[in-house]
């Protein structure tokens, strides 16, 4: 696939990504724990979910 292609690809997964992120508050997954003065958000899924959108990118952009 040549780098203009993947490079929107890219583009169109972030964007998708980004107004998914932005309807919702958190994704399913991830943990809040709401204390009288205090919040404690640990983002698992969030995190997941952009390991694997870089581990995609990177893999894409290393194939030769």
């Amino acid at each position: 696939m040549p780098i203009g292609r993947t490079l929107i690809l890219l583009g169109a997964v972030l964007i998708a990504t980004g107004l998914i992120l932005s309807w919702t508050e958190k994704l399913p997954g991830d943990i809040v724990i709401r204390g009288k003065n205090t919040v404690f958000y640990f983002p698992i899924a969030t995190s997941l979910l952009l390991s694997a959108l870089l581990t995609l990118g990177m893999w894409f952009f290393n194939r030769r």
